[in-house]
């Protein structure tokens, strides 16, 4: 059975400069997969997933994307991205940041717009990750 692409990264805190490093690889691995608009909005739920990942612990974090398993997995499968760091405190979902804040956003993009997400513990820290479907859901 055919395994699709698989793209990870460890990523030292602070280390703000990784996270156009991740979106461009995430770019490349994704080049030929989704409907319009798919790997802009891949990169977009990544880069919040990681800045977040980056700014707010202190022991940086490890990205994992992937692409479902079978064959057309490289331009129909279901994209999974995981970002793990090590501090064990779970992120709380905003309702609505205030209109002035710079921050309290990026959680709520991913809320709104992947197929799939969630939190969950890891060892010594959590996983953030969401899923898309190459397609979209209607």
């Amino acid at each position: 059975m055919e395994r699709g692409p698989v793209l990870t990264k460890r990523l030292a805190y602070d280390d703000l400069a990784a996270v156009a490093r991740v979106r461009a690889e995430l770019r490349e691995m994704l080049r030929h997969w989704g409907g319009p608009g798919r790997t802009d909005l891949a990169e977009l739920l990544t880069s919040e997933l990681v800045t977040n990942a980056l700014v707010h612990t202190d022991r940086g974090a490890q990205v994992t994307a992937s692409l479902g398993d079978g064959p057309g997995a490289r331009v129909t499968g279901r994209l999974r991205v995981e970002v793990r760091d090590f501090v064990s405190r779970h992120p709380t979902l905003r309702d609505r940041p205030a209109e002035d804040s710079t921050s309290g956003r990026g959680l709520l993009l991913v809320h709104t717009l992947a197929d799939a997400w969630g939190v969950r513990a890891h060892g010594v820290g959590k996983v953030l990750w969401f899923e898309l479907e190459a397609e979209g859901v209607p």
